[in-house]
């Protein structure tokens, strides 16, 4: 015996259309799309330009365990390096260094020694020299304002693989600092108890800055490892600055934000959250077209 399917009148399907709108509302509010996999994370917030802040995979003791990183294009953005024995021996915070010389981001230049304007390692801007001494410890020098067009505009030069004296005649401005990722993507540092908020400058290996900040103290070792593990290409990457001195700010149109590190131990914690005054600052300034 055939069985007909029931008489469907028009405004039983009128209902029946209205009833599974609702449901579909209904399910995409209770259960939001989420991101696709290949969606890209960073914020863009200029051409060449973009700020992303990853939730570490390994917690800290104290803050919210972020790593900040700002991604820049050497296409589009000029590096500068300021001092303060070029400037009036001023040290400043990063903001009025940044609002002085008209920066989009800054952060440290590199730890200072004990006259506080001093770079612990060599330290040239055109022709100013901070400090002309080459140590020995410290195996990685960042290079940019290059005097040749065929060269990178940016490098962090590895000591341990690359010419220094040849490379060194190529380019304007030159800081040295603790070498972090050597230049086969290895972390060089050993184990430590010691921890702190940090700003460290990387090269992924598309030939972008990376300007890398945590305010949660990690060690070194530590972060180096996170940095790693993270999906951003690095390539290599140097030591800038460690605890309440370390500081990244950043301000362009209304996206603005700033890091101060803090530091810890086992027994106390140090959470200091006004920025102090630093002599040595790396920043950018966008490209004239």
């Amino acid at each position: 015996m055939e069985i007909k399917p029931p008489h469907t009148t028009r405004g039983t399907m009128k209902r029946i259309t209205a009833s599974l709108a609702i449901l579909t509302i209904t399910f995409w509010i209770c259960f939001p799309l989420r991101s696709l996999p290949n969606e890209d994370p960073w914020k863009t917030v200029d051409e060449g330009l973009f700020v992303r802040e990853f939730d570490s995979p390994q917690k800290s003791r104290i803050k919210d365990s972020k790593i900040t990183i700002v991604r820049i294009d050497p296409k589009f953005y000029s590096f500068k390096l300021l001092c303060a024995s070029e400037h009036g021996k001023s040290k400043m915070t990063l903001k009025k260094w940044c609002q002085k010389h008209n920066l989009i981001c800054a952060l440290n230049a590199g730890m200072y020694q004990k006259d506080g304007m001093t770079n612990v390692g060599y330290m040239k801007n055109f022709n100013h020299i901070n400090n002309p001494r080459l140590a020995n410890t410290y195996k990685s020098v960042l290079a940019f304002n290059p005097a040749e067009s065929t060269i990178p505009e940016i490098q962090i030069i590895d000591l341990t693989c690359q010419d220094f004296r040849s490379t060194q005649l190529k380019y304007q401005t030159l800081i040295q600092s603790i070498r972090m990722i050597s230049c086969q993507q290895e972390n060089v540092w050993s184990k430590q108890d010691k921890t702190f908020g940090m700003a460290v400058f990387g090269i992924d290996k598309s030939g972008n800055a990376l300007f890398i900040f945590t305010e949660s103290p990690y060690s070194a070792y530590d972060l180096i490892n996170i940095l790693l593990s993270l999906p951003i290409s690095i390539y290599n990457a140097m030591y800038l600055e460690g605890g309440p001195e370390a500081n990244l700010y950043f301000s362009l149109n209304e996206f603005q934000f700033k890091r101060i590190g803090r530091y810890t131990t086992n027994t106390e914690s140090d959470t200091l959250t006004v920025a102090r005054p630093i002599p040595n600052v790396i920043g950018i300034v966008k490209k004239s077209k």
